[in-house]
This record gives C-alpha cells, sequence and structure tokens, in this order.
C-alpha cells in the first residue's frame, strides 16, 4: 500500500525529487498527467547546472555539440508547468524525522562551511541514477591521471573532445553498449582506437560468444582494435616540465606495455546512494537503495526509482525500467483522484520487473536481443542462421516442441525484432513453423503493424507499446507523428523505433476509416504515382502547367520535394534535355555532376560494362591532369574524377566528348552502370558473353529517368563475380540461358534480388526488363527505390510476375511502346551542353565578372589534390542579421547602389552569383518577378552554394507564401525575405545576411551595399571558406554510434531539413 496516499488527505501535498534526470523528468511528466486534481506541488533538486537531458542520445552530442540539442525540456517548460527547480544544489540527507531535505551548494559540496538548504516534503522521491563505474584506485595505478576519462555526461564528452586534439591513441575499456559507443566516438573524433574487455567476448549481456564474434569481424572492418580477456591494470604517463603529465601509456594483463594518451572507461554503472547511506535508508551491499514492489524505501513516504533503486537484488541500467518505476509511483499516487475517468479507484500498482530486451545499432552494426534470449534449460530448443558473408547471425529460443518462441538475439538484421518480441511476450501458440521465422521475411513481403500484438515493444528505450501508440492516435486525438512521440514519447530516445511507429500511426488512421494520402508534398494532394497518370493522362509539359492543372495553388512556387519529382516525371514520359527544366532540377542534375564538399564537382563518364580502350583511358588521364582532378575507381567500373569546378566543366566534357565518352548520368536518378565480369569471353568458367550483354542493355537503357537511381549487373555463370543480385537488376547466365533477378540493393540496408524468370533468352531477358522499368517507374513514390517498392507492392513478387510475364493488366504493349520511345529519343546531355552557348554560360561561376574564386582550400593527400576536411567544432562566424532592422551597417557606413548586371544575366526561377570585392552573393529571380539577394554562403558547412540551390515556397494556413533557398549540400532551407533557417531544429542556429534588389526599367539589377572594404571585414570568401590550417590536427567527424535504423519524417509544413534528400 501506498502510505503517503492514505495518509495526507490535505489539499496541497509537496513532492520532492532528488535529482532531475531522464527518470525524474518522466515521473514530473506522469504526475501532471494524472493529478487533474491538482493536489501536489513539485519540486525538484538537480545536482548539474542543466535540466534534464537525453543520455540515450549522449553519442549525438558529439556530432551536433548542441546541449540544447541534448535538453528533454527546455526550462521554460518547468516554469510553465509551476515545477520549482533548485539548480546545482547536491542534495545532502534526508531528514524524516522534520521531513525535510538538505541540500548545499554543488560547487561547495566538499566545504565544511558550506551553507545548508532545508526543503519540506510530503513525499520524497530519490531518482539520482548512478556514476560511470570505475575501479580502485589502488587496484589500477594511475587511474588518476589527467587524460583518463568516464563516459556519462556532457561535461565528460566536452574533455575528450578537448583532449582529442593532441591525443592519437585511445584506449576504451569496456566492451559493453557503452563501451562500444565511446569506440565509435573515439574513432570518429580521429583516434587510433582499441577496446578492452576483460570477458572473451563483446556485448556479453546481449550476445552469446558467436554473435558477439560476429560484431567483432564488423568492428574490424572499422579500424578499430580490440584486446579481449587481456586488460589495462595500470596507467603511466612521461614525465614533463611543459604542463600535465597525461597519461601515455598502458600496462595489460599480460604484462605487455601499449601507448594510449586518452583512456575512456565504460565498464558499467554505480548507484548514487550516499545520501540514502547518510540518510539511514536500506541500501544494498553492492550499492542501491533497496525497494519493494511499491518502490518503497525503509523510510516512509521516500521512494526510490531508475537507477539508484535496487529491486529484487537488480539493478537497472536502462532507461525503459526507470519508467515503469516512475508510472508505478505517479499512478499510486494519483489513484484517489480518478483522474482517467475508471469510474473506480485502480488497485495499487506494483513494479515485478522489466523488459530488458533491446535492439540498436552499433558501429554501423544491427543488434538487438529479446525475452529469455540466454534460456538454457533442457526444456528449449534452439534455432541458430548463420550467414557469415551477409555479416548475418540469429538464435533463437523455442519450447522443446516448437509451438512457443520464449527469444532470441540478432545480429545484421533486425527487421523482425518488433514482431519476434511480441510473440515471445504474448505466450501465444505459434502458428508457422519455427523454421519460418528465423528466415525472416519473405522477398516482396513487408512487415505490417497490423501483424504486431498490442503489448508488441516499439520504443525499447521509452518502453511504448503498440496499444499505447494506437490509444494516442484514437484516444487523444494526436494527427501527426510529431504529435503521437510527444504524446507517447516513443521515438524520443535513440529514434531506432520511429519508423514502426509512423506504419502503427497510418495502419490506426486508416482502422478510424481515416484517409491516408501520401501526397508529393504541401503543394500537391497527389502521390508521386497519382502525379505521374495526371501529367500523363493531361499530356502537361511544364512544371507551371502541373502546378496550375494539379497543385493546390497555381501561383505556387513548388518547394525542393516537387520540382525534381516533377522533372523526373517530365523526363520519363517526354525525355526532353535535363536543362529545358532547369530550375526543377536539384544541384546535381542542373549541372549534370555530382557536387562535392567545397562546391565542386565529379566527372564520370560512361563506361559500359566496365569495358574501355586504352585510348579513352588516356583521354581521361590527360583530363584529370590538366585540370587537377582527384581520381578513383568507382564500384560501378567506372573513373571518378573529383575536384572539377562548375565553370570547367563545359570544356572538360568538350575533351572527353570529342574521345567518344559520354555521359555517365552518376548525377541523375537514371541508369548508373550495368557492372559485368568478363563472361565467355575471357573467363574458364564462363557461359555466356556477360561483357556484350552488359554493355548492350546499359547503352539501351542510358539516359532513363526514374524515381531513384538504378543499377545493373550481368554475371557471366553462377559465381556471381558481377554482384548481379545486389541490383535493381541483375542477370546471371545459365546454360539454357539467363535468370533474370529483379529488386535488389547494396548499400545500408542490402537486398538480395529475386528471381522474375529463369533460362531466358537475351530478347526475352530485354522484352522483361523494358515492361519491368516502365512498370517501376510509372508506380513507384519518389526517391523509393526497386527493392522497397517491392516491398510494399500488394502481391509481391507473384504479382508482379503476373503484370509482367503474362500481362495481366493488359499494359505491357504500352510499357513496351514507352520504352521504345525513352531509347530512341536518347541524348547525351553533355553533347547538348558543350555544342550550345547560351547552355554553356549557365555554367559560369559569377555574372559580372570572369574572375573565379575557390570555395575551399585544397591539399596534397597521396600524390592527389583534395579539399580541406571540415572542421570538427562549430566555428563562430561574424554575425549575421535576420532582418534589415539588424543591418550592422545601418546607419554605420554610406550605402550605394551597385550594378550588378541585366535581368537576362539572371533567369528566371533560379539564382545565380555575382563577385563584389572578395564577397559572393547569391541573386534570386522569382517566376513572379520578385527579386532577392542573400551572402552565397551556407553557414552549415560554410560552402559558397546557396546560388545553386532550388527555390520554393512554404504557404501559410492564412495563404501567406514565404519563398526559400535549399542549400544543395546538405537540404538546409533560409528565407529570402529575412535570411532565417527554416529547417526544423535548426531555426536558431543559422542564418544569412540579406541585400535589398531594385531593378529598373532598362533591366539593369541593382543591389543596395556598403563599401567592399565593411563587407569584405564580414562575408570575405577568403575569411569564410574552409582552410586547412583549421583542421591541421583534426580528422572528419563521421556519423555518431547510435543511429537512426531509418530517416525520420519531417512533420512540418516546410519541406527542408528532410534526411530522405541528403542525396
Amino acid at each position: 500500500m501506498v502510505s503517503a496516499v492514505d495518509q495526507k488527505k490535505d489539499a496541497s501535498t509537496s513532492i520532492v525529487i532528488v535529482g532531475l534526470g531522464m527518470v525524474g523528468l518522466s515521473f514530473i511528466e506522469k504526475i501532471l498527467e494524472y493529478d487533474t486534481a491538482k493536489k501536489y506541488t513539485i519540486t525538484a533538486i538537480c545536482e548539474e547546472p542543466l535540466v534534464a537531458y537525453n543520455r540515450v542520445g549522449l553519442t549525438q552530442y558529439f556530432s551536433h555539440r548542441s546541449v540544447d540539442q541534448l535538453l528533454m525540456k527546455p526550462e521554460q517548460w518547468y516554469h510553465e508547468n509551476n515545477i520549482s527547480i533548485l539548480m546545482h544544489q547536491t542534495a545532502t540527507k534526508i531528514n524524516s524525522t522534520l521531513k525535510v531535505i538538505e541540500s548545499v551548494s554543488t560547487k561547495d559540496f566538499n566545504s565544511s562551511t558550506a551553507a545548508v538548504t532545508t526543503t519540506p516534503y510530503d513525499i520524497c522521491i530519490i531518482a539520482t541514477g548512478s556514476n560511470a563505474l570505475l575501479p580502485p584506485v589502488k587496484a589500477v595505478p594511475g587511474l588518476d591521471l589527467p587524460g583518463v576519462y568516464v563516459y556519462r555526461t556532457i561535461d565528460d564528452l566536452d574533455s575528450i573532445i578537448e583532449r582529442s586534439k593532441t591525443a592519437k591513441n585511445a584506449a576504451v575499456v569496456g566492451g559493453g553498449l557503452l563501451g562500444l559507443e565511446a569506440a565509435k566516438a573515439t574513432s570518429d573524433l580521429g583516434l587510433k582506437t582499441t577496446i578492452y574487455e576483460r570477458n572473451t567476448q563483446v556485448l556479453a549481456r546481449q550476445l552469446d560468444e558467436e554473435g558477439a564474434a560476429m560484431v567483432l569481424r564488423e568492428i574490424e572492418k572499422l579500424g578499430i582494435g580490440h584486446s579481449l580477456g587481456n586488460p589495462p591494470v595500470a596507467f603511466m604517463s612521461d614525465a614533463t616540465d611543459k604542463g600535465p603529465a597525461y597519461v601515455s601509456k598502458a600496462k595489460l594483463q599480460d604484462g605487455s606495455i601499449v601507448e594510449h594518451d586518452i583512456v575512456v572507461f565504460a565498464i558499467g554503472i554505480s548507484p548514487r546512494d550516499k545520501i540514502a547511506r547518510d540518510s539511514g535508508i536500506e541500501c544494498h551491499a553492492r550499492g542501491g537503495i533497496l525497494v519493494n514492489d511499491f518502490l518503497e524505501t525503509n523510510l516512509q513516504d521516500v521512494y526510490a526509482i531508475g537507477e539508484v533503486a535496487c529491486h529484487r537484488d537488480m539493478i537497472y541500467g536502462l532507461v525503459a525500467p526507470g519508467y515503469d518505476m516512475a508510472e508505478v509511483i505517479a499512478r499510486n499516487l494519483t489513484r484517489d483522484v480518478n483522474s482517467k475517468g475508471l469510474g473506480k479507484a485502480h488497485q495499487p500498482r506494483q513494479f515485478k520487473s522489466a523488459d530488458m530486451s533491446t535492439k540498436l545499432k552499433l558501429l554501423g552494426v544491427h543488434v538487438a536481443s529479446f525475452g529469455d534470449y540466454f534460456s538454457t534449460s533442457k526444456d528449449t530448443q534452439a534455432l541458430l542462421y548463420r550467414d557469415p558473408f551477409g555479416s548475418v547471425y540469429k538464435k533463437y529460443i523455442f519450447t522443446k516442441d516448437g509451438k512457443h518462441l520464449l527469444g532470441g538475439m540478432m545480429v545484421g538484421d533486425t527487421a523482425d525484432y518488433g514482431k519476434l518480441l511480441g510473440m515471445s511476450k504474448s505466450k501465444k501458440s505459434l502458428q508457422i513453423p519455427p523454421s519460418e521465422l528465423i528466415l525472416g521475411l519473405k522477398p516482396g513481403q513487408a512487415q505490417g503493424a497490423s501483424d504486431m500484438p498490442d503489448d508488441t515493444q516499439i520504443c525499447s528505450c521509452n518502453n511504448i507499446t503498440k496499444g499505447q501508440i494506437k490509444a494516442a492516435v484514437r484516444t487523444k486525438g494526436c494527427s501527426s507523428i510529431g504529435e503521437v512521440k510527444t504524446c507517447t514519447k516513443a521515438g524520443l530516445g535513440c529514434g531506432g523505433c520511429v519508423p514502426q511507429v509512423g506504419e502503427i500511426f497510418e495502419a490506426e488512421l486508416k482502422a478510424m476509416g481515416k484517409v491516408i494520402k501520401q501526397n508529393l508534398c504541401s503543394h500537391f494532394e497527389y502521390s508521386r504515382t497519382e502525379l505521374y497518370q495526371v501529367v500523363q493522362v493531361k499530356k502537361l509539359k511544364t512544371f507551371a502547367q502541373v502546378m496550375e492543372q494539379a497543385g493546390k495553388s497555381g501561383r505556387a512556387l513548388g518547394c525542393e520535394v516537387c520540382k525534381p519529382a516533377v522533372a523526373s516525371i517530365l523526363a520519363s514520359l517526354y525525355n526532353d534535355h535535363v536543362l529545358d527544366h532547369a530550375p526543377l532540377q536539384d544541384t546535381n542534375d542542373r549541372f549534370l555532376a555530382n557536387i562535392q564538399r567545397g562546391g565542386t564537382y565529379s566527372v564520370v563518364p560512361r563506361v559500359p560494362g566496365g569495358e574501355i580502350t586504352p585510348d579513352k583511358l588516356i583521354a581521361i588521364a590527360e583530363v584529370a591532369k590538366e585540370y587537377g582532378l582527384y581520381t578513383k575507381i568507382t564500384g560501378g567500373q567506372r573513373i571518378d574524377l573529383f575536384g572539377a569546378k562548375r565553370e570547367d566543366l563545359p570544356a572538360i566534357w568538350e575533351r572527353l566528348i570529342k574521345a567518344g565518352l559520354e555521359s555517365g548520368h552518376a548525377y541523375g536518378k537514371a541508369l548508373r552502370t550495368v557492372k559485368s565480369c568478363v563472361g565467355s569471353t575471357w573467363c574458364r568458367y564462363g557461359l555466356q558473353d556477360s561483357v556484350g550483354f552488359a554493355i548492350f542493355i546499359e547503352n539501351r537503357y542510358k539516359g532513363v529517368r526514374a524515381p531513384h537511381k538504378l543499377k545493373g549487373g550481368v554475371s557471366g555463370c553462377v559465381r556471381e563475380c558481377a554482384e548481379a543480385r545486389g541490383k535493381d537488376f541483375g542477370i546471371i547466365a545459365t546454360e539454357k540461358g539467363y535468370n533474370l533477378f529483379v529488386c535488389g540493393n547494396g548499400g545500408a540496408q542490402p537486398k538480395h534480388a529475386v528471381l522474375l524468370v529463369s533460362d531466358a533468352s537475351e530478347a526475352n531477358c530485354i522484352k522483361y526488363l523494358d515492361r519491368f522499368l516502365m512498370f517501376y517507374i510509372a508506380t513507384a513514390d519518389k526517391l523509393t527505390r526497386t527493392s522497397k517498392w517491392l516491398e510494399k507492392l500488394e502481391g509481391g513478387i507473384e504479382y508482379l510476375k503476373k503484370v509482367i510475364l503474362e500481362d495481366y493488366l493488359g499494359i505491357c504493349e504500352d510499357l513496351e511502346t514507352q520504352m521504345a520511345y525513352l531509347i530512341a529519343t536518347y541524348q547525351c546531355e553533355w553533347k547538348g551542353v558543350v555544342e550550345d552557348q547560351n547552355r554553356r554560360e549557365q555554367f559560369r561561376q559569377f555574372v559580372n565578372t570572369d574572375d573565379t574564386q575557390e570555395g575551399i582550400e585544397f591539399i596534397s593527400e597521396r600524390g592527389q589534390r583534395r579539399p580541406a576536411d571540415w572542421p570538427k567544432e562549430k566555428v563562430t562566424l561574424p554575425p549575421s542579421p535576420v532582418s534589415p532592422k539588424l543591418d550592422p551597417f545601418e546607419g554605420q557606413v554610406p550605402k550605394k547602389w551597385i550594378s550588378v548586371g541585366k535581368t537576362e544575366d539572371f533567369g528566371t526561377d533560379a539564382g545565380r552569383t555575382i563577385k563584389y570585392g572578395d564577397v559572393q552573393i547569391a541573386v534570386f529571380h522569382l517566376p513572379n518577378g520578385s527579386w532577392y539577394a542573400t551572402q552565397n554562403m551556407c553557414p552549415h558547412k560554410r560552402a559558397l552554394v546557396l546560388s545553386q540551390g532550388l527555390l520554393g515556397d512554404s504557404v501559410s494556413e492564412s495563404g501567406t507564401s514565404q519563398p526559400y533557398v535549399s542549400c544543395p549540400m546538405h537540404k538546409k532551407n533560409f528565407g529570402l525575405e529575412d535570411g532565417k533557417c527554416l529547417s526544423p531544429g535548426d531555426e536558431d542556429k543559422y542564418k544569412l545576411q540579406t541585400f535589398e534588389v531594385k531593378v529598373e526599367e532598362d533591366g539593369q539589377v541593382f543591389l543596395l551595399l556598403p563599401p567592399v572594404k565593411d563587407l569584405d571585414d564580414i562575408l570575405a570568401t577568403d575569411k569564410v571558406k574552409i582552410h586547412a590550417q583549421e583542421t591541421a590536427h583534426d580528422k572528419f567527424e563521421w556519423q555518431t554510434t547510435i543511429e537512426l535504423v531509418q530517416p525520420s519524417s519531417c512533420a512540418t509544413t516546410v519541406c527542408g531539413g528532410r534526411k530522405e534528400l541528403e542525396w
């Protein structure tokens, strides 16, 4: 029974929470939700200078370095909800006689004269969490040396970042979840990293030895070393008179000495129970406050939750059990309030145990464990699946009769985690053989939300079930994924469950009879597939016609989502030259080359089937040498030339075309390559001429535009040297012909292609490929690869076979006709540019001068020229205003109207760059006649590229339109009127300098600008571009350790900041 509820009946009861971490905040949120009678007042004693922040996502701090992004709730939220917070105060004792909590200022904690603050309480919740566990200094000499850190708080991470600037070799002690996170972080900081684990395997709490060994092999591929069963036993430093004697060496258990100048410990946690011990509260001998099933301590009205609580001799090191504990107490403290409208008070809740199932992505490897995954009972039977080539390991535990799934572990492929977790928790008998579970999803099928029981855990960070997400939609009226996340907390931890949250959200809306529309963007009420049909039937030829006939507003500008999608549709139907629709094209298509760091471009000539003559190789080499281009062989059997200036692209391609080469379309959502082995031409195992067939196919489909890139492969025998089954279409030679496979892909989530037809002749392969590709082009959603398209295609591969092989829909003739049209109207896009002087002019760097500037400093490495690394830390730039009212030049210096060109120099619905002094300014001309000008530098990565971005507009509910430019590098959107960043989460991080524009009657374009020297002081190219000296001791920082399994959806009306657009 919960004593405080039964004995405290006054109008206002005070709850004091000692500790304000994730679990403490969770308790506060639950009390605010359930205490509808407003019975309780809440006070939190917070030891840190920050309110609760996301420790689950702590590693992401290495990427964004923003404390605000880690906060669970901003400080203002606590004020708005009348939560009193004693910041930077350490609670030292609970006086249960006087019912007060004593605390001192954290900075004076070790002072005997520190002033003591007393806070009265009726109910006390101890949520102090834990410290990072360290061995005793006596047991490990040198543990107290500078350069030895733990991995626990933001301060710890700041210290690691600072030390990494001069350190070289990192030792990460601990091979558990946190240890692997720390190892990836130090590796990303440019440190040579070694993981030390006293056990003989990593992830000993999640995996068996075989699964851990597979993870270890993936770790080795990242260049991270390991030492298992041989941990450090001492640390040493080199004596120095010039500063702190940082750690420099480690002595291992076997006596060997290794060099390490930074050490990070991540070996576990130690409950922070000192306040309990000093207050007479019973604690476990090994640490942790003893609590019963009501989470009560031995002191009346004092509870403990989270990592400090020891329940049935168990300390839980995950946040989800802490949330469950917070739920139990919050429900019990409000059970007489009837806040949920149940009609009667519920029975007191109890905390029995917690589910330790988990699903994460560590060092790029998907890992999951669920249920009783370590069961060794004689009444159980394990079923194993091993794929060392695909780095997949699965071990599922069943009852002896195979009728019940008890638990399991997964490495490499965790797609079925949610479904299997639900099965193991439901205790229901299986309706299928166990072998079907171990093989996972069948080709062409996707796990649907309706397949999971309501008690399936979806969010393991916050322990949110499918039923809770459904309830948020059905009973709480959540109408967007963002609202569901806010309401349930699902997806607010590591974020890996967001795709499933979205699927459940849509399924529940559909079950409620609400229409789910996969609209292209906020400008259209059609999906990409529907819009394709509208454009085809109405024979629409321009974006303006499409917007007028099918858009929500005929006058809308569009956005970075719908413009490229419409351009792709027009190309798939009419095959016009891509630059006939230049304003619709993303930067890669607009300049027929992939944009790279620093705003340079790559050049990729087509090499059909990977076959190339010596003369063409020489031509490529000569161009690379003349223009100083970095050269690399691609995975698709081509040669990539990096570092080309935009203004040099036409001249480079003129040389290549003269040598007989043509565009490789590496920049487009089109056919890229058809990879081949040497086949029967050279190989003693070859059954067919795979090279000749690959060349024929690549030349047939070159230039064909699609919803996403297309890759093919042709192998001369079943040895599969061309890796054809990892492509969108793959052909493997047999003695009777070819097996045709479709809908595979490599990349982050590889899929094997599935068999469409066996032993087909070359002619039939081509016929079926024509149909397949056109059917995909006509029906796939935007930016959807063939593998994902097939997963969502109702009926899967069997339905696709009926459509393509049996003409089930009666459309095969139309599909073949449309493909024949695209093949007949092919043109080398670069040849069209090289031979057209007007198009060549669009590649000039500046409108008003023939001068050129490099947007990033280049360095030499391994005999080639490459751009300097991006800095690891955010570099402070001179202040930029967000509106004319904040103009730093206002009233300080005289401005003048400066002529920068004529209207015809700038085009329409596009941006161009002008040079003023040493400053690059982007000038934009909108279709409605409006003109805008901003700095050309995107502040996100200091890339001088904004003039190359797509123009768009967002329309508010009131109908007002806000024009913006979308940066071509990472799709950050900036308002053209005020320079504000519009991308969600970055509104206060980035902003642009804007300039006034006017156009005279004679067509002259003028900008109102300060003197050259004054503007140069703020935005000169040489000041803002990346220099090598900034990163002389750095290495580029790659992605964080725990990642989203799939990109989350954008819940705003602005189309920027979308992960799926970072292509």
